[in-house]
């Protein structure tokens, strides 16, 4: 077994493939940060089944660990838009035309990190052709409990009084704000520690997605300006109102309690 055999390396160079005539230079660099997205996409996605796995047999240190290497890629995904942004509106204009109806909006593994944190809509499944493996994939995280699910079952277990209804309740619907939790929360932060640190973590999380979200607004806005995206898609108009939308609100609502 060889590097290249291990990591399959001659199919994967081979995928930078402009879709027709001579690649422009800019091109080339779109296409493999995009690549790379998707790749880590896939290991964000890969390690946050892993938290929840390691959450619900309440082996809580491996599973912040695990989180933590979560944050870590996320600072990656950030400095990613760094590199993008060195290709000029002019030059992204010489191959715009190539993606034709492509968009970014249509990352299925994105709306299933989205999904999987709990920023769920069944809208979102309405891109995909009924029963593809996509839509598939996208149904079954929409219906299965979120992230925050899984810790308010962790506190539950913990003996904290997380009520039932939540505990029960409509996964396919966006984490919901709990006064109930919120009360709880204020009373982990000033006797748990572990617990805390777990709370401060997932704070991290929320706030790195909400970092990534505003970057590749202002960077998208750096590239087209006002223009309808790619495909169609509404862009920076459509961003926008994703911004400042938080995960865990009950983490930031306890803020001023504290």
């Amino acid at each position: 077994m060889t590097y290249g055999e291990y990591l399959r390396l001659d199919e994967l160079l081979a995928l930078q493939q402009p879709r027709a005539g001579e690649p422009e230079h800019d091109e080339v660099l779109f296409i493999v940060v995009h690549q790379v997205y998707e790749l880590w996409f896939k290991e964000v996605l890969h390690e946050l089944d892993y938290f929840n796995r390691l959450l619900t047999g309440s082996d809580a240190p491996r599973a912040q660990h695990t989180l933590k290497r979560v944050l870590t890629i996320f600072k990656i995904l950030v400095a990613q838009l760094d590199i993008l942004e060195t290709m000029t509106p002019v030059e992204f204009l010489t191959f715009r035309d190539r993606l034709e109806s492509a968009s970014g909006f249509q990352s299925y593994q994105f709306r299933e990190l989205e999904f999987a944190l709990g920023a769920k809509r069944a809208s979102a499944l309405d891109r995909y052709e009924t029963d593809s493996a996509e839509w598939r994939r996208l149904e079954a995280r929409l219906v299965a409990p979120s992230l925050w699910d899984t810790f308010l079952n962790y506190l539950a277990h913990l003996g904290y009084p997380i009520p039932t209804e939540l505990l029960q309740r409509d996964f396919s619907q966006p984490n919901p704000a709990s006064e109930e939790v919120q009360e709880i929360l204020v009373g982990v932060y000033k006797t748990d520690p572990a617990t805390t640190d777990l709370c401060e973590r997932l704070t991290d999380l929320d706030e790195g997605l909400q970092e990534w979200r505003y970057r590749h607004v202002k960077m998208v806005e750096r590239t087209i300006g006002s223009k309808r995206g790619t495909g169609g898609s509404p862009g920076v108009e459509y961003l926008r109102k994703t911004l400042f939308k938080p995960l865990f609100p009950d983490l930031w609502a306890i803020r001023s309690e504290l």
